[in-house]
């Protein structure tokens, strides 16, 4: 049996130094065996266990969270972009290098190797459990990053967590990660006045809870910017029963962000992806014969000003006259 097998770890899944000298190991050994790989070093004297995969770079932040939580004051709480992972929420191009810590004290904030302690306002109903850590309020979160970050950064997130909220069972509670839209509207009523607070409201006009996607939220923002007609979002095709991403219905146009996992989230018992993949283009065949246009993008299309990129392209369609009803 591996030794190390016999060694408790913490409530975040990790091995911390004493534990490991209590447990007998001595500091030349636990050196050898970070050496050797067989420890994988988070921060000073924590460690985690390898993996048949590495973790991805959201997955890592929330476990130097869950490494750094011990060391953190009593009144410490997990904000911004950290508050974010560890309650689940998506976030698109955000610097993930530091922790960011937020304390309810009028100066004091500071920068360190690793993390970023802000001095903030933070009152108790801004703050929740999330497995054994003190963290921002899904509002909070969602509001400070509105205020702090990019509008197109900022809509992915809040898109995100009123989706969660508004497509819930209603009947049972709302699941990690959703926002009732009121409480967004008393965060930001709160935040009135201070920095970052217009960028955050601006970005609370363009929410759509409709949105099922980062690259869908995108999508949106990059129409806005260039000034296209706002589409529907996820509009049945009459006659079909066909949800489509974007809609313009009065210039017969539909329009479809194909993520790299969206087909693998619509596997059914028993298929593979090309049985996926089959239906689709049954799908979009259907949904051509009605006479819709329909205009399909990626990732790197959203963001293409050469003549196949997603504006260009839509802005030809939707500058034509209007599609007979």
């Amino acid at each position: 049996m591996d030794l190390l097998d016999s060694v408790p770890l913490d409530s975040g899944g990790l091995l911390r130094r004493g534990t490991l000298l209590a447990a007998g190991f001595g500091r030349d050994e636990i050196d050898r065996l970070v050496r050797a790989g067989r420890l994988v070093g988070i921060r000073p004297g924590v460690y985690r266990l390898p993996g048949d995969a590495e973790p991805t770079r959201t997955e890592l932040h929330r476990i130097r969270a869950q490494a750094a939580a011990p060391e953190l004051a009593a009144d410490a709480v997990y904000g911004g972009v950290t508050a974010a992972v560890l309650l689940g929420l998506p976030l698109w191009r955000v610097p993930l290098g530091r922790l960011h810590v937020f304390r309810d004290r009028p100066g004091g904030g500071r920068i360190r190797p690793g993390t970023h302690v802000h001095a903030v306002p933070l009152p108790d109903r801004d703050v929740v459990d999330v497995g054994g850590l003190r963290v921002t309020s899904v509002a909070r979160t969602a509001v400070d990053l509105a205020r702090t970050l990019t509008t197109e950064q900022a809509l992915v997130t809040l898109d995100a967590a009123l989706h969660r909220y508004v497509r819930r069972d209603p009947t049972l509670p709302p699941p990690p990660g959703a926002v009732d839209p009121a409480q967004l509207d008393d965060v930001l009523g709160r935040f009135a006045g201070r920095r970052g607070a217009p960028r955050a409201r601006r970005a609370m006009d363009l929410v759509d809870e409709r949105t099922e996607s980062p690259g869908e939220s995108r999508s949106r923002f990059h129409l806005h910017a260039a000034g296209l007609p706002a589409p529907m979002t996820q509009w049945e095709v009459p006659g079909l029963g066909y949800r489509t991403d974007f809609a313009w219905p009065g210039h017969g146009v539909v329009g479809e962000f194909d993520g790299r996992i969206k087909y693998g989230r619509t596997l059914r018992p028993g298929e593979d992806l090309e049985d996926v993949l089959w239906r689709e283009k049954r799908r979009e065949d259907r949904i051509r014969s009605t006479g819709l246009i329909m205009v399909r993008w990626i990732w790197s299309d959203i963001d293409d000003r050469g003549p196949d990129g997603m504006v260009p392209r839509l802005s030809r369609l939707l500058a034509v006259l209007p599609h007979p009803t």
